[in-house]
């Protein structure tokens, strides 16, 4: 039940709910994400660490839609944005 879809696609959670995922914590699955950008003179490659979930504790993860999102956002309802609406990669 504490996943970002379920978040995404339910608007009309009751509070005891969204409580009980406060509780349970963010979901940070391994996340893979391998990038490669082309640039004027070269490639550029970035890739996901999932030591980032350590730095920044808000950060969560769906792996249904392979994209990071502001778990607290999510849950509390709050902002309207791309970290809890379409998510970031």
């Amino acid at each position: 039940m504490n996943s970002v879809d379920f978040l995404l696609t339910n608007k009309d959670i009751t509070y005891e709910i969204r409580t009980e995922m406060k509780r349970l914590g963010r979901p940070i699955p391994d996340f893979i994400i391998y990038k490669t950008d082309v640039g004027k003179s070269r490639n550029y490659s970035r890739n996901f660490n999932s030591s980032v979930y350590d730095i920044f504790k808000w950060l969560c993860e769906c792996p249904k839609r392979n994209k990071l999102f502001y778990f607290i956002c999510l849950v509390i309802g709050g902002n309207r944005s791309a970290w809890t609406q379409e998510g970031n990669t």
